[in-house]
């Protein structure tokens, strides 16, 4: 007679639950190459105990600190609760340290839930059975103390539960913000490859670009510089439109996340400091930016042009120009913009003397292209792309 096999692990008798109350952790993802952008962000909203690593931003405050790091953040992609972190070896003991969790505390059974896992050198052959195994618990909590279990949505959950595995360690973390807090909620038309909002304000921000002189994107695409240029410089807190996954929380308080909004309102300028100024030779372009701004609430503060960044004129004495020019893959890109950027440097110091020029470009090519001395250059990544941003100080004549 063969012996029987061993029970599956069950979740603990008797789950933990979760206190709000006193320091708890954080940690912000962001775009690489930002990281110290963000943790000046959080530093200037309270944070404590700020601790910068490739790709994000761990941090320490009060419960409270969720509310206004989701409304005012340029730079960080979400803010993640980190609810338990232990060791692990295997499948069967992340499942029992989800079991542990009173989940039923955090959020209602009648919220639905997405389980998501990434990993660094885990020993575990397959993430997406970790996150099988971290849904599973929790939905065995859920039925041990409600009869009920909660559904899963994996395109528009109401609470994302976030597993991060090292090699020996597993974190668990709720995701607080819910859509990627690059999406502002302003987005109603794209072009080819744009910028995510977050890597936009941070490039801005790299620049030196603080609302204090004017700025002109001529390559303006679908607008991103522009709007996250005039919601900077009129102090409008980034998230002011959009809802957040915390709302859905047993642990939310309406009255002091409706206190922490008007503060922000409470701040905003009515107008622009200096003009922001777009143009694109796309008419297609134009009209998308000019969507996007209406959707920002922005339209009657930025101006937009038609017309090609070679004919392009200052709108101001002095100022900073930025833009994300083209960057071909295919040869016969590479060689159209072998032509294109001498002409571009040549319009650059005709047209923009006295301004700052930054260019954000994956084409490593540029500077020995343009023709004009690069005072900085910044590594960066869009995404998996290795880029750049060139800062240009225009003057008349050579620059060389």
């Amino acid at each position: 007679m063969s012996a029987a096999k061993p029970a599956p692990p069950r979740p603990a008798a008797q789950p933990k639950a979760i206190s709000a109350t006193g320091i708890q952790q954080f940690f912000a993802p962001s775009p690489r190459g930002l990281e110290a952008l963000l943790a000046n962000e959080l530093r200037a909203i309270g944070a404590q105990d700020i601790r910068p690593t490739e790709g994000g931003v761990a941090f320490s405050g009060g419960w409270e600190l969720v509310y206004a790091a989701n409304l005012h953040s340029r730079i960080a992609s979400r803010i993640l609760w980190r609810i338990d972190e232990r060791a692990y070896r295997s499948e069967s003991d992340l499942f029992r340290m989800a079991g542990r969790i009173d989940w039923p505390a955090l959020f209602p059974v009648s919220r639905t839930i997405k389980v998501g896992v990434t990993a660094q050198r885990s020993p575990l052959r397959s993430i997406e059975f970790a996150a099988l195994k971290i849904k599973d618990a929790i939905c065995d909590v859920f039925r041990a103390a409600t009869g009920e279990r909660p559904s899963v949505d994996t395109l528009a959950p109401d609470v994302r539960i976030q597993l991060f595995l090292t090699d020996r360690t597993a974190t668990l973390y709720i995701d607080t913000s819910g859509e990627a807090l690059f999406k502002r909620g302003y987005r109603q038309q794209n072009v080819d490859a744009p910028l995510r909002e977050n890597l936009a304000a941070g490039l801005l921000q790299l620049a030196g670009w603080h609302g204090d002189c004017a700025l002109f994107d001529p390559m303006c695409g679908s607008g991103t510089f522009l709007i996250e240029a005039a919601s900077l410089a009129m102090r409008r807190a980034p998230g002011r439109d959009r809802r957040f996954a915390f709302e859905r929380l047993a642990l939310f308080d309406e009255q002091a996340w409706q206190a922490v909004r008007q503060e922000a309102r409470a701040y905003e300028l009515p107008a622009l400091p200096h003009p922001i100024v777009g143009s694109d030779r796309d008419a297609v372009a134009v009209a998308a930016t000019r969507e996007n701004l209406v959707a920002a609430g922005l339209a009657e503060h930025v101006e937009l042009r038609t017309g090609d960044v070679l004919d392009a004129q200052a709108p101001a004495a002095s100022g900073v120009l930025i833009a994300n020019p083209p960057y071909g893959v295919r040869l016969e890109d590479q060689e159209a913009l072998a032509e294109f950027y001498p002409r571009l440097g040549d319009a650059l110091k005709r047209n923009f003397a006295g301004w700052r020029a930054y260019l954000f470009t994956a084409d490593l090519r540029v500077p020995k292209l343009i023709r004009l001395s690069a005072t900085r250059r910044l590594p960066l990544y869009n995404g998996a792309l290795d880029c750049r941003l060139y800062e240009f100080k225009l003057v008349e004549g050579s620059n060389r």
